[in-house]
């Protein structure tokens, strides 16, 4: 099988890399290597992903077509994933026309080339903010989503009417999921996990929004890509609901899916075990709501578990205590 995922440079993809690798698969990564933080973090992990003779990557925008057009022609994958775009919920607020560029004229790059190549299976990444201001919880596929509160959050709504449209047209097997709060070894720099850590370890104080009252549904990288695995083999086929719950279009073989850990863990507790697990107290600057964010995430994992056997379960202190001790051993810290 050969799967092409483009984000490979990143933190999720390059776990679903390494992952995919393991479990007999031809890899090919697609990475624009953008310098929205340290290029030196994404240059290691496809360095990594590298030494497996079964890794080949192309570092070029999701933007550059041809390029794009060039992997698939050469490649022949059987699956896409397509995880590459324009993070950061906060990020969105300074410079909103990024995500324009890469999470929508990059993301049909990847749709209209899957078409023309009749890709088995393509599996695009969306997010919880998607959910945007809905407020009843836990979050489940089958809610209302047309809230969305940031710009980035938009860009991926806007991702799954897009690929909806394009597998009801073209009958093109669909999977998009919803990600919750996805932390673990490796994780980027602009998520809190990652700058807590080294806030504290260097003495620096952390910023708390709406003064600690938040929680978030943490899910486990290892949990979050073993999910995304199996899903790769459960192809949405028009007519052919599991249940009532299921989110499968009614006109195409299209699904949403979340992929959470179905805890809601106040923010505060999730700073305690951080803190316990360094050895050191945080310098807490707490502050008000910031624009866009929202006080609380949990997912409804029912449909992920009736699809594939299997949900994220990763206790958020274990967790938390391998994240920090790949951060020392990474820093030398």
């Amino acid at each position: 099988m050969k799967a092409l995922i483009t984000g490979t440079a990143g933190f999720i993809g390059f776990h679903l890399a390494k992952l995919l690798l393991k479990h007999g698969y031809s890899v090919h990564g697609y990475d624009g290597v953008t310098d929205y933080y340290d290029t030196k973090l994404k240059k290691k992990r496809h360095e990594i992903l590298s030494c497996d003779k079964n890794f080949t990557k192309t570092e070029a925008l999701l933007e550059d077509q041809e390029s794009l057009a060039k992997v698939f022609n050469n490649f022949k994958p059987n699956v896409v994933v397509h995880l590459a775009a324009q993070a950061g919920v906060r990020f969105s607020l300074e410079n909103p026309r990024s995500y324009i560029d890469s999470n929508i004229v990059g993301t049909f790059n990847v749709m209209d080339l899957a078409r023309k190549h009749e890709i088995e299976h393509l599996l695009m990444a969306s997010t919880s903010s998607a959910y945007g201001a809905n407020e009843e919880m836990p979050f489940t596929e089958l809610q209302k989503a047309d809230s969305q509160l940031t710009i980035y959050a938009a860009t991926k709504k806007a991702n799954e009417n897009m690929a909806h449209s394009y597998a009801h047209i073209y009958k093109m097997p669909v999977t998009m999921f919803r990600f919750f709060t996805v932390y673990g070894p490796w994780g980027r720099p602009d998520m809190a996990l990652f700058k807590f850590t080294k806030a504290i370890i260097n003495g620096d104080p952390i910023d708390i929004y709406n003064n600690g009252d938040m929680s978030r549904d943490f899910t486990y990288i290892d949990d979050l890509v073993e999910s995304i695995r199996a899903l790769i083999t459960a192809i949405p086929c028009e007519g052919k609901s599991i249940g009532s719950f299921d989110s499968l279009s009614k006109v195409a073989p299209f699904r949403l899916v979340n992929i959470g850990n179905s805890q809601q863990i106040p923010l505060l507790e999730f700073i305690d075990a951080i803190e316990n697990e360094i050895g050191k107290s945080a310098v807490r600057n707490y502050l008000p709501m910031q624009t866009g964010d929202v006080p609380a995430t949990v997912a409804d994992t029912k449909l992920l578990k009736q699809l594939i056997g299997f949900k994220p379960k990763t206790d958020y202190k274990l967790g938390v205590k391998n994240f920090i001790e790949w951060y020392k051993s990474y820093y030398g810290a």
